[in-house]
């Protein structure tokens, strides 16, 4: 069974990054410099929250590998957003839409774990993870797309990808019941 601390910080990565989105889509002329910094945290702590889910849910759920990369990608992201405001003033739209992708294909692939394990819900996971993939390519094919234009279309992503968790820790609280009933049978 999952520790309740594992599931809390699974909840506050995906309630994070909802946040981040959010903040995407309703600020997007506000200051580069003071939202590069807040994504910095934000994706810092996501980063670390998702590391910590993973070491603590390797023994049950596949593909750890993949869930513990996303993890360092988010933790590298936002140490480099921390450290370097001005790089990320200028690179932010490009950094952001690859990071989409990257954890939309994750995403993606997670959704067939929580097929295997009986999860109902797994097909909104696979479909939160493919409308960020098709966010994240739109976004890289259109470079010329306004600030603004882009920072909205990154905030939905962002905000499927948080749901994604939110769902994903649904998955894990259903199963940990079923695992409980036939254990009690």
């Amino acid at each position: 069974m999952m520790k309740s601390s594992s599931k809390i910080w699974l909840a506050i990565s995906g309630i994070l990054l909802v946040a981040l989105g959010v903040m995407c889509i309703c600020k997007p002329a506000a200051t580069l410099f003071a939202t590069a910094w807040m994504i910095g945290v934000f994706t810092l702590i996501s980063g670390f929250s998702k590391l910590i889910f993973t070491f603590r849910t390797q023994a049950f759920l596949p593909n750890s590998g993949s869930r513990m990369l996303s993890a360092l990608l988010q933790i590298i992201v936002g140490c480099i957003f921390l450290a370097n405001n001005l790089f990320l003033a200028v690179s932010l739209p490009v950094i952001f839409v690859l990071w989409v992708l990257v954890e939309s294909v994750v995403i993606t692939i997670e959704s067939f774990d929580y097929k295997k394990v009986g999860f109902s819900g797994w097909w909104c996971i696979l479909l939160l993870g493919i409308a960020g993939i098709v966010l994240g390519i739109y976004g890289l094919r259109n470079p010329d797309v306004s600030a603004v234009t882009l920072s909205t279309f990154i905030g939905i992503a962002i905000c499927l990808i948080g749901l994604g968790y939110l769902v994903a820790l649904s998955g894990v609280n259903r199963f940990e019941k079923q695992v409980k009933q036939v254990l009690n049978l």
